[in-house]
């Protein structure tokens, strides 16, 4: 065993001391006012990016960030191929990051409110996978150009929409290839963004994406003309997730359910051999289901709060 993988492992199972877990979240979610929960978070290891005096989101975006702070101090005592993992897991950064671009490229300054100012993108360093070519892009075709150039391959599209679907879509594919003990995940949280946007939207993602997206799902899915047979012909890795959602309508129900399951699996496999992959990420589902929490807690705190053991049991929630 290299001493690599040694430190990586020793590493992300120190980190999970940095989870406040349910009774965290509560004490946040309780709180009356928005500042006295950001208040508390500067005592905790969210400390580093939270301030009193900013907005919801403001807040929320300073949490992810210090989740994404612990993804590259993980990722930088990972041997190679345990960076490439943490890598994979941490997708969803970048893929904010091209979303708020590609927003502010297809802006129409000649419409009112369309300048909006964008959040700074997330300091992505080592687990950037084509950002710094992306950012560099000055209009959507050229956006997607690049990303076709890239790991992420071409979304089908240069509209925002299609951006954010293609980027998705091959996130999951590649987390699936690269980190197979997340593979359960990656389908099933595929599945739930195809319901999404072919059965509540209404929205027929490109022909590219939908041929990506059948490298999980299965054909006979991403060709399905209902929801319930959609539901009835995936695979078992993502069936599993919508088991008693009857109605598209109500696919919502089924993101508590994915964090409780990434949640059960991250605590199972930090537990697992001594020095293998599976602590890095369990380490890193354990640390993005708390973020999860901590930004849904905020959103409670910045509505007037509430009881503690209600809250905490909303955010708890097992599907």
């Amino acid at each position: 065993m290299g001493a690599g993988r040694v430190a990586g492992v020793t590493r992300a199972r120190a980190l999970r001391t940095r989870c406040l877990g349910v009774e965290g979240a509560g004490q946040v979610a309780a709180s009356r006012e928005l500042d006295d929960a950001l208040r508390y978070l500067a005592a905790t290891p969210y400390r580093r990016d939270v301030t009193p005096g900013v907005t919801p989101a403001e807040a929320q975006r300073a949490v992810s960030a210090t989740l994404l702070w612990h993804l590259r101090v993980l990722a930088g005592w990972q041997p190679a191929g345990g960076t490439d993992a943490v890598r994979a897991l941490a997708a969803g950064f970048e893929i904010a990051n091209t979303e708020h671009h590609v927003s502010a490229l297809a802006a129409d300054p000649r419409q009112p409110g369309t300048g909006r100012l964008h959040p700074p993108p997330y300091r992505l360093g080592a687990l950037a996978i084509a950002w710094t070519r992306v950012a560099r892009t000055r209009s959507p075709s050229e956006l997607r150009t690049a990303l076709a150039a890239s790991a992420w391959g071409d979304p089908g599209g240069d509209s925002p929409a299609a951006i954010a679907t293609g980027m998705r879509v091959s996130a999951a594919v590649r987390l699936a290839t690269a980190v197979p003990d997340a593979a359960r995940w990656a389908a099933a949280r595929l599945a739930l963004l195809f319901g999404r946007e072919v059965f509540v939207v209404g929205r027929r993602m490109p022909d590219v994406s939908v041929h990506r997206a059948a490298r999980l799902l299965g054909p006979r899915a991403v060709g399905a003309r209902s929801y319930a047979e959609f539901r009835q012909v995936l695979p078992a890795d993502a069936r599993w997730l919508l088991t008693d959602v009857d109605e598209a309508a109500d696919l919502w129900r089924a993101e508590a359910r994915w964090w409780d399951a990434v949640e059960r699996d991250g605590r199972e496999l930090l537990r697992r051999a001594r020095f293998g992959p599976q602590p890095v990420v369990g380490a890193v589902a354990l640390l993005s289901v708390d973020a999860w929490r901590i930004r849904g807690a905020l959103e409670l705190a910045a509505r007037g709060g509430g009881p503690g053991d209600w809250l905490g049991g909303v955010l708890d929630a097992p599907g």
